[in-house]
């Protein structure tokens, strides 16, 4: 049986408790987890170099007191851009850069992968089909390039999120599939995908436990929020929004399971607007979800404790005197 493994995005945090002394904190104190994905709203690595220095110093201390495991790092509101597929080659080429700087930060608190959407064509690049093809053959060729960058610092893997437009890709099961084998072709390591139960956006793929039984075993991730079918809403698990939402759960951690995939994390990532009725409530909606979604992992860790106790066919239990 599969082995989840909960943790949070950073997203949280965003401009509320962006300090690691208190996003640490909050983790573990109110959260009670385990597992943290960075996320770089809190820090981006292009910012002055004494700065991230001294972030990935209180960092380090944090973790270190709070016990926590970074692993992953994500992109985060502010870097959702073009990235590996700008279409400009210097915008390329910055963002390249941007990525090893990622994985530099990674390296120094305990992460072992790194991922982002696979990147975003512009308008002109997705209408042209010289262009598209050229633009997503030299995307492809640069996370290969990345990977073996990744590889050196002592990464597991990379990653690639699915997404809800044809511009940012991976928006069908059936493409999600084809840009995992042609990046694995000639990567240096993994490069594995990470899926939202909140992005099944095609028409006709609005079931998300459809993704996640068909490309769940290519997965190191899952982002948890609950949604409705038409949007990526980032909902908490919440008595209001679970009446609204469509995520549930128990079909999750089924259609996971059914994936074949051994280990998995589940992430929460989890937003609130600015607004006077919103802000009072982010911590509360936090454990309020964390404490649901614990609800349905005790009854899936019990049911895995049971099969690997089960005495196998044609055994007899073994009877102790």
């Amino acid at each position: 049986m599969t082995r989840f493994r909960l943790g949070t995005n950073l997203i949280f945090a965003g401009n509320r408790f962006v300090e690691p002394e208190e996003w640490s904190r909050i983790t573990r104190e109110e959260l009670d987890l385990d597992y943290v994905q960075f996320s770089t709203d809190v820090l981006d690595p292009t910012w002055p170099k004494r700065y991230v220095d001294e972030y990935i110093e209180r960092t380090q201390r944090c973790l270190q007191k709070y016990h926590l495991q970074v692993d992953s790092m994500f992109t985060g509101n502010f870097s959702r851009r073009h990235l590996l597929l700008h279409p400009d080659a210097g915008g390329r080429r910055m963002w390249f850069d941007w990525y090893k700087a990622l994985i530099d930060i990674g390296t120094k608190i305990g992460a072992f992968s790194a991922g982002s959407h696979f990147g975003t064509m512009s308008v002109r690049d997705i209408s042209d089909p010289v262009r598209y093809d050229r633009r997503l053959a030299e995307g492809i060729h640069l996370w290969q390039e990345l990977s073996a960058y990744a590889r050196e610092a002592g990464f597991r893997h990379l990653f690639f999120e699915t997404m809800s437009v044809p511009r940012e890709l991976a928006h069908t099961v059936e493409e999600a599939k084809d840009l995992y084998a042609r990046l694995n072709a000639k990567s240096a390591l993994p490069i594995l995908l990470c899926l939202d139960v909140g992005h099944a956006p095609h028409p006709s793929q609005r079931d998300a436990t459809l993704w996640l039984r068909q490309l769940g075993s290519l997965a190191c991730i899952v982002h948890l929020q609950q949604s409705d079918a038409n949007n990526s809403r980032h909902w908490p698990f919440t008595h209001e929004y679970n009446r609204l939402g469509v995520v549930d759960p128990a079909s999750t951690l089924e259609a996971i399971q059914a994936s074949g995939v051994d280990e998995i994390y589940l992430h929460f990532e989890i937003t609130h607007r600015e607004s006077y009725e919103q802000e009072s409530r982010v911590l509360r909606d936090l454990k309020d979800s964390v404490a649901y979604w614990r609800g349905f992992l005790k009854a899936h860790d019990e049911a895995r404790l049971d099969e690997a106790n089960r005495p196998k066919v044609g055994t007899s239990p073994e009877v102790v005197s």
